[in-house]
């Protein structure tokens, strides 16, 4: 099944001008056009764009994406290199997470910090502000 760009965009909630942008950078060279020029993806096509958006996520550069997938594309030659890459990707999520949850036991303690002191009706109970 050949999905439009429309469609694809509203299943994975990223608007046409970004898939349009990948394509223009050369991050989707996996896509197919109709003989009048338009895009037509496949569900193959739909793991792509998830891939490529999950390494956005990790604060990857178009650059580094667009070198990913064309080792992709390239073949089994580079498996080290895209191994070596994801590894390195999810250290850094790894590290991201362990920061995320120092800043979420902050704000835990906050919280309860400042229901506690509403409960009683002043921050006086306390001796941290």
């Amino acid at each position: 099944m050949c999905y439009s760009i429309g469609e694809v965009s509203d299943m994975l909630g990223v608007a046409p001008s970004t898939l349009r942008y990948y394509d223009k950078e050369g991050m989707l060279p996996f896509i197919k056009r109709t003989s009048g020029g338009v895009r037509e993806f496949r569900e193959e096509d739909l793991e792509w764009l998830r891939i490529i958006e999950c390494l956005k996520k990790t604060n990857m550069s178009i650059k580094e994406i667009k070198q990913f997938i064309d080792w992709c594309m390239e073949g089994d030659s580079t498996i080290d290199k895209r191994l070596d890459l994801i590894n390195r990707r999810r250290d850094l999520v790894l590290k991201q997470i362990e920061s995320l949850n120092e800043t979420l036991k902050t704000l835990n303690y906050k919280k309860w910090y400042y229901e506690t002191a509403k409960a009683a009706g002043t921050t006086a109970i306390h001796n941290k502000n």
